[in-house]
């Protein structure tokens, strides 16, 4: 291939990686996640949720980098199996909040043993984590928007 095109080589590629990398880790969830019946969107849901219960649709989409049109559906399910209540609010009804059920809520002791058993499978030092944990977050904070 010649130098014109090096720049279309997977290898030299940053998003390839991120990509791969998010499946592979996201893809260790998969056992758990379907002992309990949820998905990993699901799971992060629950997880925005148990750090601040009772959220509008809009703080739990901008938590989680998504759009209304992706979570609205999923958080319908959610309701539906009995793990949420979504209510609009007097004031607007535009604004839809998000509140943890009983089930909810006692799902979060199942899923406790999910980040341990996963992080073990991830062969990181505990310093190169932290680098790559802060440097995936600078990328979403500011990398990312700067092109927008």
């Amino acid at each position: 291939m010649s130098e014109k095109y090096d720049c279309l080589r997977l290898d030299h590629q940053l998003c390839f990686p991120l990509y791969a990398a998010a499946r592979k880790v996201t893809g260790r969830y998969t056992p758990y996640f379907r002992e309990l019946g949820i998905t990993y969107t699901q799971y992060i849901v629950f997880m925005a949720l148990w750090q601040e219960d009772n959220q509008t649709v809009s703080e739990i989409c901008s938590k989680l980098y998504l759009d209304s049109g992706t979570l609205t559906p999923l958080l319908k399910k959610m309701e539906e199996k009995g793990w949420l209540s979504r209510t609009r609010s007097k004031e607007d009804e535009r604004v839809v909040r998000i509140a943890l059920t009983e089930k909810g809520w006692a799902l979060r002791e199942d899923c406790l043993k999910i980040p341990f058993a996963v992080g073990s499978c991830i062969h990181l030092s505990e310093e190169d984590a932290a680098n790559l944990h802060r440097i995936l977050h600078l990328l979403l904070e500011e990398a990312i928007y700067d092109s927008e």
